[in-house]
């Protein structure tokens, strides 16, 4: 505050943050839900795959302690909305038997995240799911999994890449895929299993401190295109056949699988 001819004169930047004052008319109000609403329509049609989409996109236009939770918070919408719309296509024991051993993975995701073991696991997971995915595509035989007594092992490791990356999607949609689910199922199935997740998630933000004014702002300017991505990636899941839809969850997965590699090779 300064005192100039009698008059006082405030400084506009002295207690409010640059970021948070140029925020509403930046590229960014624009740029971020734009992302989201891309991200939104690949998660919606296809169960997953819009981690890779939206946070490394999203830091590139807000600093990352804002981009992440509001993709985790965009991430809990969809799930709401799919379980409002289909309920009842979702495999309730099968969401429950990967949801509880997630939580157990996530602590050590966390350990190997600080002990700097991130790019050899990147790379094993990677080399895995491209392996399979691949062997798929090109005709190998589909094994199929008859009940879920394997499902602890896929949450479990969906909790450790969770906890180290902020990726869950790769293992459930393997999982998916080997228990044979309809491309319905599949979306649903996997929302009854994000919604715990991502609450959790936001959770955790919250007793950080890293809900902020900036990220609820991004997220109520994003939440329209974010419902209409919703509404819009069910209808494109209800029209693709199953056949084609693991065609499409296989491409997915081998593109993340290479995203992943790239990553430990550089790192």
């Amino acid at each position: 505050m300064a005192r100039r001819s009698g008059t006082i004169h405030v400084r506009a930047n002295s207690s409010i943050p640059r970021y948070a004052e140029t925020m509403v008319a930046s590229p960014a109000s624009i740029l971020v839900p734009g992302v989201l609403f891309l991200a939104t329509l690949i998660r919606s049609s296809l169960g997953f795959g819009e981690a890779l989409i939206a946070v490394p996109l999203l830091a590139l236009l807000v600093p990352i302690n804002v981009a992440a939770p509001v993709a985790v918070m965009a991430s809990l919408t969809v799930a709401v909305i799919v379980l409002a719309q289909d309920w009842q296509k979702v495999h309730a024991r099968s969401a429950a038997r990967l949801v509880l051993p997630t939580m157990l993975g996530i602590p050590l995701g966390l350990m190997l995240l600080t002990a700097g073991a991130e790019p050899v696991v990147k790379a094993a997971l990677a080399i895995l799911i491209i392996a399979f995915s691949a062997y798929s595509l090109l005709g190998g035989k589909h094994h199929k999994l008859r009940d879920d007594t394997f499902a602890w092992l896929f949450g479990f490791s969906a909790g450790v890449l969770g906890g180290a990356y902020g990726m869950n999607g790769p293992p459930l949609a393997l999982y998916g895929s080997l228990r044979g689910w309809s491309p319905q199922h599949f979306r649903a199935t996997l929302q009854g299993y994000f919604l715990p997740a991502s609450l959790a998630g936001l959770c955790g933000y919250w007793l950080a401190g890293l809900w902020t004014p900036a990220v609820s702002r991004f997220y109520l300017l994003s939440l329209p295109l974010v419902v209409v991505a919703t509404f819009l990636g069910r209808v494109i899941n209800a029209r693709i056949g199953a056949h084609r839809f693991l065609l499409y969850v296989h491409g997915g997965l081998i593109a993340i699988g290479a995203i992943l590699l790239s990553q430990a090779v550089t790192r």
